[in-house]
């Protein structure tokens, strides 16, 4: 009997500790590799840069764009340009252009 009350007494006595061991190493694990852990936040880090970096190029390519389309406003028409997008979109050119042929799939600008 003597024993079984000592197993018992153990028992009662590592329970709790083990209980909140049990836990702690949960929420640890958690911390680590969970949904939300610091390997998930180390690689949102590098998803963030990349599109950050996408969002710098684009807007750079609008400002081109704004800057273009800007030209071709009737406030203040450029002549230059005017004259670029009426023979890009008729394809033609003066006999004195001289013109240099791109390869496809090479933007101009």
């Amino acid at each position: 009997m003597a024993l079984g009350r000592w197993l018992r007494q153990g028992v009662k006595a590592l329970l709790p500790p083990l209980l909140f061991l049990a836990l702690a190493g949960y929420f640890l694990w958690n911390a680590t590799q969970g949904e939300r852990g610091l390997q998930i936040y180390a690689l949102r880090q590098e998803q963030l840069k990349s599109v950050q970096a996408e969002l710098d190029r684009t807007l750079a390519e609008q400002k081109g764009w704004d800057r273009r389309v800007s030209a071709l406003r009737s406030q203040r028409l450029d002549p230059d340009m005017l004259d670029e997008r009426a023979r890009a979109m008729l394809n033609v050119a003066d006999p004195a252009d001289i013109v240099i042929p791109y390869g496809q799939g090479k933007k101009l600008f």
